[in-house]
């Protein structure tokens, strides 16, 4: 029997409609935002992202083809983006009035 492969968890940097700076692959440079978060891969769903073609079959009434859709990516894979900087930004976290809060790295400013 194989062994199971186990993912390393670490925490995600990011939340579900944040926007995000995709800084390797084919996308890298797009500025979109997060569709979904996959905590348990630590992979993240971008719109318009890595995007993969799938041969789906003709079920019941629908009709099949090739459908393309967004692919999970890792995590590490994207940056938070900083809307006054205009620029991808590492993250820091701050307590501002009993809060965790993040704040861009560069510029000081929050992002939640």
């Amino acid at each position: 029997m194989r062994k199971k492969m186990t993912v390393e968890r670490h925490p995600i940097h990011v939340k579900s409609g944040d926007k995000v700076v995709v800084t390797s692959g084919r996308d890298k440079g797009k500025v979109s935002s997060v569709k979904k978060v996959i905590t348990s891969e630590n992979k993240v769903i971008v719109e318009g992202a890595n995007i993969i073609t799938k041969a789906q079959k003709p079920q019941g009434g629908n009709q099949g083809g090739l459908i393309k859709t967004e692919a999970p990516m890792d995590s590490s894979k994207v940056m938070l983006y900083c809307p006054s900087c205009e620029k991808a930004t590492r993250i820091k976290y701050d307590v501002i009035d009993n809060k965790k809060v993040r704040v861009c790295k560069k510029c000081g400013e929050k992002l939640d």
